[in-house]
């Protein structure tokens, strides 16, 4: 996969070393941070949810560098483009509809490239697309694009808040956006749900394509345990930054999962774009 654009992001504090997930609780939600019995729904019936949920306008935070589809020629516009090409390849070729962005270690772009892949896909016409916060640890993308963390999937896993109030549609685009919801002391148990794996094997009835930002693999279990129940996963990486070592030991981490490609964030802005910014100042000379 190409390189993507440049976003720093803060440091993660790891909350657990990474460790075997504990068994999941069966038949169960979290209340109050007691697991407690409760019946399940057969079907989430997605399709009329979404017909429920709040909408709110595009409204990413300064320097954020999101992908603007009415602003086409800015970076990193062209990269996001190119990597949607090579998914949406990929899809034609298996069953790829849930996907984890993930990266070895804190501060290499990963919530960046997820949040503007989930741009970039939902730019295409009648393409629904899900950009999901799982990072319960420490959430970054209701920042980007400066709405609430609560409710989210949090809130919704706790029995708090249903699933048409944590799900938001960005105004005027096929985005919807699951921020992470209320910050909770116990979030690999509570992935560990079965209220998770019922979420993720129907978001494909509503949504072509359903993006996961997860902590990063060296740090905590949590992008494992999604990584086993999504379609496929997607590791970034820094140039400069990440070592091959790291690379290594993150992919291992994965097992038999799916691994669909790697991309490069943090190229120089100068290196990686000039062919771009050279087409289209032809193209507005002709």
């Amino acid at each position: 996969m190409r390189r993507a654009g440049q976003m720093p992001e803060g440091e993660i504090v790891p909350s657990a070393p990474l460790s075997a997930p504990p068994p999941p609780v069966e038949n169960g939600r979290f209340r109050n941070g007691v697991a407690t019995a409760e019946a399940h729904p057969t079907s989430l019936n997605l399709p009329s949810i979404l017909s429920k949920c709040e909408e709110h306008p595009f409204n990413p935070a300064p320097e954020s560098h999101l992908i603007d589809l009415h602003r086409p020629m800015e970076t990193p516009s062209e990269e996001f483009r190119s990597l949607r090409t090579k998914l949406n390849y990929m899809q034609t070729l298996q069953s790829l509809h849930t996907v984890v962005v993930t990266s070895a270690s804190p501060a290499e772009g990963k919530s960046f490239t997820a949040m503007n892949l989930a741009l970039a896909e939902s730019h295409l016409a009648d393409n629904l697309v899900l950009i999901a916060d799982f990072d319960l640890r420490r959430p970054t993308l209701h920042n980007l694009l400066q709405l609430d963390r609560s409710p989210g999937i949090s809130d919704y896993l706790l029995g708090e808040a249903p699933l048409e109030k944590v799900i938001k549609r960005i105004s005027g685009s096929n985005l919807y956006f699951m921020p992470a919801g209320k910050a909770i002391k116990n979030p690999l148990e509570l992935l560990n749900l079965r209220e998770v794996k019922v979420l993720l094997d129907e978001l494909h009835t509503a949504f072509n394509w359903t993006f996961f930002d997860t902590p990063p693999l060296l740090f905590s279990a949590d992008a494992n345990l999604i990584s086993a129940v999504t379609d496929g996963t997607i590791l970034v990486v820094r140039i400069g930054s990440t070592t091959i070592d790291t690379i290594t030991r993150a992919v291992q981490s994965l097992n038999e999962n799916n691994v669909l490609g790697v991309v490069a964030n943090g190229a120089r802005a100068g290196e990686l774009y000039s062919k771009y910014t050279y087409y289209y100042s032809k193209k507005e000379e002709a």
